[in-house]
């Protein structure tokens, strides 16, 4: 099976990463917001504890893949699907892109090394590189710095443009347009790529009008999915791809348990405020629980299904879809409620479980790491000054493909 993860805590076999690039190098303070960071993280920093992120991971029992080889491998296997995937590319990237869009196919159509050529896709291309002469009332008017292609900061959260599902995947229509660019990777992987193609059921596309994000979906087991609705996945969306899971009579889900959480950028996703570290111990941030409401769609007839609203806790809903005695929820940063809101931010929370009690975590979450010490979890912390700029922790930056 080329995907296979039905669960979050079973151990990590395979997993997609992408090492930080010059993309990050191409942030500058003017598009900071455009492009959903806060800050500019220093490149050679980020690639370090990148690279420390991976070896933990492989030292761990698990595959790394990263996103850059197994895109070079899809253009190389399939002739003409090289001008295929610029053209879509240059489509996608905004009215500066479509207005020097002969100018940057014959420029992208010009690198002889696919791998060369998709990174460039992913760093961005600015204007001098393709109108070096200034001609036309856009280029001269246009600064010199000026972008045509966009560079893409975020892709180092492989989390979020598609997630695995059992033995399929959600490629996701993302929130902001920003990151829409994102998905064509993996659209172009699970459709052309020797080992994925014909082999992986959509349950989602990125054609779909609704927002939906890795970090909202999770693998409670392989009867139990569960979907933040949050700042960037709509109700819509959720509504859609339990339509389609429960349609396919291979997929085993039984049941979508909704976490309806507020929808502001700190809480972006449901994994930045709950994940799971063990069978029966998940972590939380408690500023999510005054408000939190559950709703369970459960499998019907076809793609008819049954919707209602939980009035239990979330402790007693996930130990009976568990089916469990009982469930330890531990608060991220503690009972303090400064502690608590800084360890969020850093994405104390934010873990990655390779095994069954065994975690990866940012080392700077001090607090949150300990707690989960002491309820006998084993920590593996990994540094995080550069790479926790992007908003993101380690679960956000990996997309596991293979669980045992």
């Amino acid at each position: 099976m080329a995907i296979h993860v039905f669960s979050e805590i079973q151990p990590l076999k395979k997993v997609l990463l992408h090492r930080p690039g010059k993309e990050l190098e191409h942030l500058v303070p003017d598009t900071l917001e455009r492009l959903l960071f806060d800050d500019i993280p220093f490149l050679a920093g980020a690639q370090k504890e990148h690279d420390y992120f991976a070896d933990v991971l492989r030292a761990n029992g698990a595959e790394v893949v990263y996103l850059i080889d197994l895109m070079e491998q899809t253009l190389r296997h399939a002739t003409g699907l090289k001008e295929v995937f610029i053209e879509s590319f240059i489509k996608e990237s905004g009215s500066t892109a479509l207005a020097f869009s002969e100018e940057l196919k014959s420029y992208l159509m010009g690198f002889t090394d696919l791998k060369a050529l998709v990174e460039k896709t992913m760093a961005g291309v600015r204007l001098l590189e393709v109108a070096p002469s200034g001609n036309g009332l856009s280029a001269m008017l246009h600064h010199e710095t000026q972008f045509v292609l966009d560079p893409i900061p975020n892709l180092y959260f492989t989390r979020d443009p598609f997630a695995s599902i059992g033995g399929g995947v959600s490629i996701n229509h993302m929130f902001s347009e920003t990151r829409n660019r994102e998905t064509i990777y993996a659209d172009f992987i699970f459709r052309y790529h020797p080992d994925y193609a014909g082999n992986v059921t959509l349950y989602y596309t990125r054609g779909e009008p609704f927002s939906i994000e890795g970090g909202d979906i999770m693998n409670l087991s392989g009867r139990v999915l569960v979907v933040g609705s949050s700042q960037r996945t709509t109700p819509e969306a959720i509504e859609h791809l339990a339509k389609n899971i429960f349609s396919d009579e291979t997929s085993g889900v039984q049941t979508i348990l909704v976490m309806d959480i507020p929808g502001i950028r700190a809480f972006m996703h449901l994994d930045t405020v709950f994940t799971q570290v063990d069978y029966d111990k998940f972590v939380i941030h408690s500023g999510i629980l005054p408000t939190l409401r559950l709703f369970e769609l459960e499998r019907g007839t076809g793609a008819n299904m049954k919707i209602r609203q939980c009035g239990d806790s979330l402790e007693r809903v996930l130990s009976r879809l568990l089916d469990l005695p009982k469930v330890t929820l531990m608060q991220c940063g503690g009972k303090d409620n400064v502690t608590a809101q800084r360890e969020q931010w850093n994405d104390g929370a934010n873990t990655l479980c390779i095994s069954p009690g065994v975690v990866v975590t940012y080392d700077r979450n001090n607090i949150t790491n300990q707690l989960l010490m002491d309820n006998g979890i084993k920590v593996l912390g990994v540094p995080s000054s550069e790479l926790s700029r992007g908003r993101g922790g380690p679960r956000c930056m990996s997309m596991p493909l293979i669980r045992e």
